[in-house]
């Protein structure tokens, strides 16, 4: 018997044909691409989506870039193993367009779902799509751009599992929910320092916005197989957001995933770090991890309330958890210090976030049975 094999091209299907000598009987052989893992966060504009994306992301190597020779202002971040696609590409009407229709951002009607459906179908199928560009600068919809079909597909924004047919594609969905009073906080620090936007013009948009995120963003938080939410302390009085108290809510019961825990799995502990092994400032740390209920679900809960001093002495909280998906011991605290210019690095936030990075990197290896080569 003969055999002729054909080398696979990159990220298409490889054929190798099989010819039996036995009378007239062709065996064709159709070896499968990778398949593309989708993954879904959603959040509210101002919520930590960009400092996670970037947090997530590096865990798979490489810068995440704008497509190459592209829209300057494409939302759109590419890597080594990722592309991460903003859903603010896929409304329908650009800002005069709400404007006149009187509709917000993130009213239904204001979205194009079939062709965001169709788009994220085709790439979770291998096939490469003209995405449309919604920018952020000019308020206008631009002109498509040309996005392949890459090994992690993250899809970002204010609706991914609103629709049903959308979020069916989904592997993965996270959630960051993030509590009004440290929402507005966010919200002032960024679009005022970075957008030029006065407060009492963030206080009319986060008001026109409220109802709307009540009715149609909110809600999907019930569907998420893990949550980051963010609220005030509880170790002090604190009105101006400077202390967090950050939760990671993880559904039991995945089969892509194991849930973190703390000390002993299924336990209900409340933990004071010692002070001689992780430095922290007034008004310290204070860490829980028990069971709950999340939407009439089984969850088990990560909290940490309060912020660390030194990124490098979060190796003695990480020598606590178990069912982190890290690859060998320190990785959490090697890439909280590899980003530890990002927001948050000093409290919940990152590290929770930096958690969920490793979770999607497990959810990938299960679903391809291929590990990820840790640089």
């Amino acid at each position: 018997m003969a055999f002729t094999t054909r080398a696979p091209a990159p990220r298409a299907t490889a054929q190798s044909r099989v010819s039996a000598s036995r009378g007239r009987r062709a065996v064709v052989v159709t070896a499968q691409k990778d398949k593309t893992v989708v993954i879904g966060l959603a959040a509210d504009s101002g919520c930590g989506k960009s400092t996670f994306m970037r947090r997530m992301t590096s865990i798979f190597g490489g810068v995440p870039k704008p497509p190459a020779g592209g829209n300057p202002d494409s939302n759109t971040l590419i890597s080594d193993m990722t592309t991460v696609i903003c859903l603010d590409d896929y409304h329908c009407l650009d800002r005069n367009g709400r404007k006149v229709a009187g509709v917000t951002a993130l009213a239904p009607e204001a979205q194009n779902f079939d062709l965001m459906f169709d788009q994220v179908k085709a790439l979770k199928e291998g096939k490469p799509v003209d995405k449309p560009i919604y920018n952020h600068v000019s308020g206008l919809l631009d002109a498509p751009e040309k996005i392949d079909s890459p090994s992690i597909l993250v899809i970002e924004g204010l609706h991914p599992f609103y629709d049903k047919r959308v979020a069916e594609l989904l592997d993965f969905k996270i959630y960051l929910d993030i509590s009004d009073d440290i929402k507005f906080a966010w919200k002032i620090q960024r679009d005022m320092a970075e957008r030029g936007h006065s407060l009492e013009s963030i206080k009319a948009s986060i008001s026109a916005r409220k109802p709307d995120f009540d009715a149609y963003i909110d809600p999907q938080k019930k569907d998420a197989d893990m949550i980051i939410q963010v609220l005030p302390t509880q170790l002090v009085p604190d009105d101006k957001g400077q202390y967090l108290r950050v939760r990671l809510i993880m559904k039991e019961g995945s089969k892509m995933f194991d849930p973190t825990y703390l000390f002993d799995e299924g336990s209900t502990i409340s933990w004071i770090p010692c002070g001689r092994k992780l430095t922290c400032s007034f008004p310290g740390i204070k860490m829980f991890y028990g069971p709950d209920t999340w939407y009439g679900q089984e969850v088990s809960v990560l909290e940490m309330d309060g912020q660390f001093d030194k990124l490098e002495e979060l190796i003695y909280v990480e020598s606590h958890l178990s069912n982190t998906s890290a690859k060998f011991y320190g990785e959490i605290t090697q890439q909280m210090l590899k980003n530890s210019g990002f927001p948050g690095s000093n409290n919940g936030t990152g590290l929770f976030q930096t958690i969920c990075g490793l979770k999607v990197r497990e959810v990938y290896e299960r679903i391809v049975k291929k590990d990820v080569v840790v640089a």
